[in-house]
This record gives C-alpha cells, sequence and structure tokens, in this order.
C-alpha cells in the first residue's frame, strides 16, 4: 500500500518542481513574503466592518464614510509610491510600506475615540498603500511577458491559501479579541520585511551612466503621459464598474449578511474561505487553460459571473444558496484578477510601470472609496437587497464595457496590419530603409491598442546587429541593430538597409549579411579603415 503511495506521489511531486523551476527564485522568495504579509491580513479585513460597528456603534453609512477617507488617503500614497517605485526602486518602498503598515495595524487597535480614529485612518492610508505598485512592479520585472498572467495566478493563489487560514482563525479570534487580530496582522508585515530584506534583489534598472537623471518634478509629470493613454483609461473605468460590485464581498456582505439573515461572523467566515479553497485549487489550472482566449473576453465573462453571484444575494435566503453564489463570484473572480494585472503590465512601458501600476490602483480605490458608502446609505435608507440589485446591474454594464474594449482593440489590429503591410511594400520598393521600416513598426508595435489587441505570447526576435568600427582610431561608428525579417526583406528585394552603410560595396555588404543571417556564425570584412561586423542576436 505504501509503495502504491509513491508511486501516486511521485507524479505530483514532479509537477510541483517542475512548476518551482518555470520560475526564477527571486519570484518566489516574493510569493514566500505575500504569503506572510496576506496572512495577516486576512485575518483582519474581512471582519473590519464588524469591528467598527460593534466597537463604535455607528452604522453602515459611518462606516463607509470611513472606507471612503481610507481609499482617498491610499490613492495619495499609492500615486506617491508608483513615482518613488520607478525613481529609487521597488525593493526600498516595498520594505518601507510593510513596516508603516504595521505600524497602522497596532494604532487602529488601540484607539477607542471615533474621530481621532477617522484621522489616523487618513495617515495610515498614506503610508501603508505606498508598496503596492512596488509588488505588482516587481511580478512584471522578474518575469518575461508570456508568464506574467500565470505568475499573477500563482500570487492570488498563495494569497486566498493564507485566506483559507484567515478568516477561520480570524472568526475565531474576533469572537475573543480583536486587538490580537490587529496586533497579529503588523506581526507578519515586520516579518515579510525581515526576510525580503536580507532575500529579495531590487530589480529596478537605474538610467545609465551618461544619460540625464529624471527630475522628481518629472517623474510625477510622468502621471500625464499614463492618463493620456486612451486604451489603458478605457480599461480603467470598465474596472471601476467591477470592482464596485466585487468590493461588497469584503465591506458590506457581511453586515448585510448578520443584519438581515442571522449569518454569525463564523458563517460569514466560512462563505470566505469557500472562496479562498476554490481559488487555491482551481487558480492556476484555469489561468493557463484562459491564456489561449482574447483577455478582454476573459474579463467580460469574468465580470458577467460578478453580476450573476453579486445579484444572487438579493433573491436567495439559505445559507447553501449563499455558498452557491459565492462560488459563481469566485469563478469570475478566477478569470478577472490575474488577466486585468497582466494587461497593465503589457500596457505599461519598463521605465513607467510603478506609475502605470499605481493609476490601475484607481480602478480599486474609487470603489473603495464610494462603494462602501453608496451600499451603507442604501442599507440604511432602503431595501438593503437592493444593493445586490444594483451590483448586477454594474457587473452587466462591467461585462459591456470590456467587450466594447474588444471591439475598439479588433479594429485597432486591423488597421496595424494594414501599416504593417505598407510599410513593407515601402520597404521592398526602395522608399525607405530597413532602419526607417524598423522604427516605424516599432511605433505601431508599442502603441497602447495594439498591445490591448494581442494575448499571443511572445517569441524572442532575431536581429541582425552591424557594427562599423574605425581601425585605427578603435572607434565605433555605427552600431546598427535590424529584426532578421527586415534584413531578408532588404537581401531578396534589393533595398537599403541604412543611409549609414550607403558608403560601402552594396553587394559586397549584402554578401556578408546574407552569410551571417543563414549561417547564424559572426562576420567581419575590411572596408578601407574600418572594419565591419556581422552577428545575429
Amino acid at each position: 500500500m505504501s509503495q502504491a503511495n509513491n508511486h501516486k506521489s511521485q507524479p505530483l511531486l514532479e509537477r510541483i518542481k517542475g512548476l518551482y523551476n518555470e520560475f526564477p527564485r527571486q519570484f518566489w522568495i516574493l510569493v514566500a513574503g505575500m504569503f506572510i504579509d496576506r496572512l495577516g491580513g486576512a485575518l483582519l479585513f474581512p471582519f473590519f466592518s464588524l469591528y467598527l460597528t460593534r466597537k463604535f456603534q455607528i452604522d453602515m453609512t459611518q462606516v463607509g464614510l470611513i472606507f471612503g477617507l481610507f481609499a482617498i488617503s491610499s490613492f495619495i500614497g499609492s500615486m506617491v509610491g508608483g513615482a518613488l517605485t520607478d525613481r529609487w526602486g521597488r525593493k526600498s518602498i516595498l520594505l518601507f510600506g510593510l513596516s508603516m503598515s504595521g505600524l497602522s495595524s497596532v494604532l487602529m487597535g488601540v484607539i477607542d475615540a471615533l474621530p481621532i480614529f477617522m484621522v489616523v485612518t487618513l495617515v495610515v492610508g498614506i503610508l501603508s498603500d505606498v508598496a503596492g505598485p512596488a509588488y505588482q512592479s516587481l511580478v512584471a520585472d522578474l518575469l518575461p511577458e508570456e508568464k506574467r498572467a500565470q505568475g499573477f495566478g500563482i500570487l492570488r493563489v498563495v494569497a486566498n491559501l493564507a485566506v483559507v487560514i484567515g478568516p477561520l482563525v480570524g472568526g475565531f479570534l474576533a469572537a475573543r479579541s480583536y486587538l490580537i487580530l490587529f496586533i497579529t496582522d503588523a506581526t507578519t508585515s515586520v516579518i515579510t520585511a525581515i526576510i525580503l530584506f536580507f532575500a529579495l534583489q531590487e530589480t529596478h534598472r537605474p538610467k545609465e551612466t551618461g544619460q540625464p537623471q529624471e527630475s522628481m518634478a518629472a517623474t510625477f509629470k510622468g502621471y500625464f503621459t499614463v492618463v493620456r493613454d486612451s486604451a489603458f483609461v478605457g480599461f480603467l473605468i470598465a474596472s471601476v464598474l467591477m470592482v464596485v460590485v466585487y468590493m461588497q464581498m469584503n465591506t458590506t456582505l457581511s453586515v448585510y449578511l448578520r443584519d438581515y439573515h442571522g449569518v454569525p461572523e463564523q458563517g460569514f467566515g466560512y462563505i470566505l474561505s469557500l472562496n479562498a479553497i476554490m481559488v487555491v485549487l482551481f487558480q492556476f489550472s484555469i489561468t493557463r487553460w484562459i491564456n489561449r482566449y482574447r483577455p478582454l473576453i476573459i474579463m467580460a465573462v469574468g465580470s458577467l459571473l460578478y453580476a450573476v453571484g453579486f445579484a444572487m444575494y438579493g433573491f436567495v435566503s439559505a445559507f447553501a444558496l449563499f455558498l452557491v453564489a459565492m462560488a459563481i463570484i469566485t469563478v469570475g473572480e478566477m478569470f478577472v484578477s490575474p488577466v486585468s494585472q497582466s494587461i497593465v503590465a503589457r500596457l505599461a512601458p519598463e521605465d513607467m510601470r510603478g506609475r502605470y501600476m499605481a493609476v490601475y490602483g484607481f480602478s480599486w480605490l474609487i470603489p473603495f472609496a464610494i462603494g462602501p458608502l453608496l451600499a451603507g446609505l442604501v442599507m440604511d435608507n432602503l431595501n438593503p437587497d437592493w444593493v445586490w440589485y444594483i451590483g448586477g446591474v454594474l457587473g452587466l454594464a462591467a461585462a459591456g464595457g470590456y467587450y466594447w474594449l474588444e471591439l475598439r482593440a479588433g479594429r485597432s489590429r486591423f488597421s496595424s496590419i494594414d501599416a504593417r503591410l505598407a510599410i513593407i511594400q515601402n520597404l521592398e520598393e526602395g522608399r525607405i530603409t530597413a532602419e526607417d521600416a524598423n522604427l516605424e513598426l516599432e511605433s505601431i508595435k508599442h502603441s497602447s491598442w495594439s498591445k490591448l489587441a494581442s494575448h499571443e505570447e511572445i517569441n524572442p526576435q532575431r536581429n541582425v546587429r552591424i557594427r562599423v568600427s574605425d581601425q585605427l582610431n578603435q572607434v565605433v561608428k555605427s552600431d546598427l541593430v535590424l529584426p532578421i525579417g527586415l534584413v531578408n526583406t532588404v537581401l531578396h528585394a534589393g533595398g537599403k538597409l541604412s543611409v549609414q552603410l550607403d558608403r560601402f560595396d552594396p553587394q559586397e555588404l549584402n554578401k556578408l549579411i546574407a552569410g551571417t543571417a543563414h549561417g547564424q556564425k559572426p562576420q567581419q570584412m575590411i572596408a578601407g579603415d574600418d572594419c565591419i561586423e556581422v552577428t545575429v542576436e
């Protein structure tokens, strides 16, 4: 029997080892740190609304106001953190944010006066959310584009593994002392900061020596570039609608189920644990499966599932059906969460990744600011079921927004194909050089709508490097790097590579380049005082 069990465990161990080897070690260090930090948050956050209503004897409208204050200050902290992440690096900002998060948890747990609590909420929001863009930028830095959705999926699995444990333990502790929850959350943040301080390497690439350093003012002005990105802003608006709905799960739902359906803290913990268990078991498999489909279609389907799941809470009253509704919501969550983050990482230029991630955080902070407040007004003054009916409508609106973006990106995809064909035709007919063609193709490739339209895995592009050096003075006169496809087009059609190479015999030069491109071995020739070296990279 033991031998049979060993045989069964072997493939599982091999799969785990294979998964580990697919991603760099630094990524797994980040994952481990995030698990510890999220474990503390998972103990506390699901019960935060209950804590506020019980300790300060306030209604849900006031709870919503506190969440709104926190969201506004968090947005400020996130914007500052995004700019500083691009300027000073990911690791230092991450460590600062973790330290401030630990301090803020202790402060919130010991304050007894509501006015002081609200003032501290503003300060805490600014300091504790500085690290958000750094976390997301680290993942995008560490993983190639084709691995990012899976990487963000792994982060969600690990975060929800913490959530499996958190609500169960948190519900038990909350029934005895909320202060223990705050202290535990602070402790996990400090432990995470210590681990990452010693084990995590900085991924931010500073500007090379000789390049002008961006001023602090220019760093913050970079946000104007972000908000002028029409594809990104369209995605952001649809995401705000979606997250307004999703945010009710961790703010309004617990109080609604307790006050109107008699579900205690422990019962709500079971509902959240179902969400977390499903993510742990199925997130990675689902992420790999949905990779074959267009990301915006996946976002639309996920939003539809949100609409159905959250609307159900307004129609059903049995605990078993509450679990069914959460299962539907969780499937939608497993669709949208890793895909949304990978879309933002794709749209963001590398040197502005922190700022893009910070602005994307706006899609969470606006719902965090207005969602609980509006839901509280409805629950306190109208039929509370309307919270979930409105949530269903907003989920449908978000799905429609993502589908419109898909149609718009599709039109961009076809127009970019036409533009690429026109560039190649101009190259073949000798109207432009291969160097000019490459610049024009790069501008199309890096447009936001083209990035939003693309979902295929990016294969590494082979390039031909043509370097011209002065043999006497040991000086590089020109260093040209072109995609091998454009080089082959010139070789077959008889066009020009670059005006920088006009002074050389075109037949000898093309013969040298053709030999290198086809044989993949570096070659060189001497032309007067110049040495021409050709390599394939």
